[in-house]
């Protein structure tokens, strides 16, 4: 499968849901991380990302408006030493602790299943990149139902090692609207990861649909000393 282009591919998904894209910068000296939220509810359009740590959380925009906050409100980066785990719920602390005892990001992710959001099921979608000694790899995984199948999971698990400069993968939970909502389908797509923190941050959030868009996360890590930036865009700020 050839890179395409980033930018394009996620303005031309109408619903990516929640989307993490993970990679080399175009100049080849960091370590990119990217996650996003969308909503077409108000619950879910109701938050921010903050910083937590070296990680972020989700929160509620306006507390006085939260519904149920059960899989919208959790931790989707956090970092334990080298690894900088990104996910679209709350297995960011499975995988944490799992990697905490030993365990590896696929072992870390065999309790878990994708979200009790029926008719939807959707995916859970993971991350983890590995930055020690001028060295970066990464994994990405989707746990999703079989088809729909609530009684089936699929679990798959992608590593990369030695990624090229300016070169990541995306996936994401929906392959666009719809009720339910399809389902991510196949490998993380191969994109191309263009500009510096700024310019790669602001071409993300103006990709997204300007109605649904929620809030992004954007993490470089300087690959030779682990030295990182962060950039938090948030809708309702």
């Amino acid at each position: 499968m050839n890179y395409v282009n980033l930018y394009k591919e996620i303005s031309h998904t109408s619903y990516p849901g929640r989307g993490i894209v993970i990679g080399v910068s175009e100049d080849g000296r960091c370590a990119v991380a990217a996650y996003f939220i969308m909503g077409r509810s108000s619950n879910s359009r109701n938050r921010i990302f903050v910083e937590d740590g070296e990680g972020i959380r989700t929160e509620a925009y306006d507390p006085s408006k939260l519904e149920d906050p059960s899989l919208i409100i959790y931790a989707p980066v956090r970092v334990l030493g080298n690894d900088t785990i990104v996910t679209n719920g709350d297995q960011t602390d499975t995988v944490y602790d799992g990697l905490e005892k030993g365990l590896s990001f696929e072992e870390s992710l065999r309790s878990r299943r994708f979200e009790p959001d029926a008719p939807n099921y959707t995916p859970r979608i993971s991350g983890v990149m590995h930055v020690e000694n001028g060295a970066f790899t990464y994994q990405m995984s989707i746990l999703k139902s079989d088809n729909g199948d609530p009684g089936s999971d699929n679990r798959y698990t992608f590593s990369y090692t030695t990624p090229g400069a300016g070169k990541g993968h995306f996936i994401h939970t929906y392959m666009g609207d719809g009720d339910p909502l399809p389902s991510f389908e196949g490998e993380p797509t191969p994109v191309l990861m263009e500009g510096d923190i700024d310019s790669f941050t602001n071409s993300v959030w103006e990709a997204l649909d300007a109605d649904n868009k929620v809030s992004l996360f954007v993490r470089f890590t300087d690959i030779a000393t682990g030295a990182y930036e962060t950039r938090i865009v948030n809708k309702n700020l």
